[in-house]
């Protein structure tokens, strides 16, 4: 789509006041997709040269901003951690045109703070952190989790930019489960949960996104009993927290993600034992 009030696009890598009507141009496969008529000019990030993805010293893992769905595919493709599935598996819930898949990066993903963002369900249920940097070159760490806090709402300050997320190499060690309803073979993701077995001590964790306007992680130092892990669940969503879209009804959403963090328990007990 065009954006005819877009009077120029800016190169990231020649700094210059943030003002009114900027906005970090990614992959852009959100900004031109529906006009965005507040638009003036857009900073352009696609030549700042990061690198996608990479290994760190200490095996942790830093996907940066710009990397796109195909690439992290692909990098995670020839990655031994024992979470390695799990990326795939969210890259596929997009359910998109290899167009898409191409262009769509993983910091648009997150930044759009869509429920149904996969980015947003694969780095959150990895303890995922974000690095945001400020027009003054302050930086901070949020976590995945604490990034998204609402249907479309996030905590990026004006003009901040988030330039990569890293999960940790615990995390990345951890035995995944995964769970997914659409409501179409080919529709947006109306329930999506993670759970994460740690191999070391035990620890279970369940990530709840799609079905709900945030991303929702419970932690439970061994796996729970079916009861509490349905309780934990009730008790961490509100009932207004139950996102209620075309994509879904908040009571369907709901009750999908009971059955498959039911499901998720079951499977890595199991797998443990």
């Amino acid at each position: 789509m065009d954006q005819n009030t877009v009077l120029e696009i800016r190169d990231a890598r020649h700094p210059s006041p943030w003002r009114p009507g900027d906005a970090w141009l990614g992959g852009g496969t959100y900004l031109f997709s529906e006009p965005q008529p507040h638009l003036r000019r857009l900073v352009d990030l696609s030549r700042t040269g990061w690198t996608p993805v990479r290994l760190l010293a200490d095996g942790s893992m830093e996907i940066a901003a710009t990397c796109t769905v195909a690439q992290l595919s692909r990098f995670a493709k020839g990655l031994t951690a024992t979470a390695a599935p799990l990326f795939e598996q969210c890259c596929r819930a997009f359910l998109a045109s290899f167009k898409i898949w191409n262009m769509a990066t993983v910091g648009g993903n997150l930044c759009n703070a869509l429920p149904a963002g996969p980015m947003i369900s694969l780095t959150a249920s990895l303890d995922g952190e974000c690095l945001l940097l400020a027009q003054d070159g302050a930086r901070r760490r949020v976590p995945v989790a604490d990034f998204v806090t609402g249907a479309g709402r996030k905590v990026l300050a004006e003009g901040e930019l988030l330039r990569s997320v890293t999960l940790p190499s615990g995390a990345l060690a951890r035995r995944t489960a995964f769970g997914q309803a659409s409501l179409y073979g080919l529709g947006r993701s109306g329930a999506l949960v993670i759970g994460t077995r740690d191999p070391v001590d035990g620890s279970f964790a369940v990530t709840v996104t799609a079905a709900t306007v945030r991303p929702v992680r419970l932690w439970f130092p061994l796996p729970p009993a079916a009861g509490a892990l349905r309780a934990a669940v009730d008790a961490a969503v509100a009932d207004d927290e139950w996102y209620d879209d075309i994509h879904g009804l908040p009571q369907w959403r709901r009750h999908m993600t009971l059955r498959f963090a039911e499901e998720i328990r079951q499977e890595l007990e199991g797998t443990a034992r």
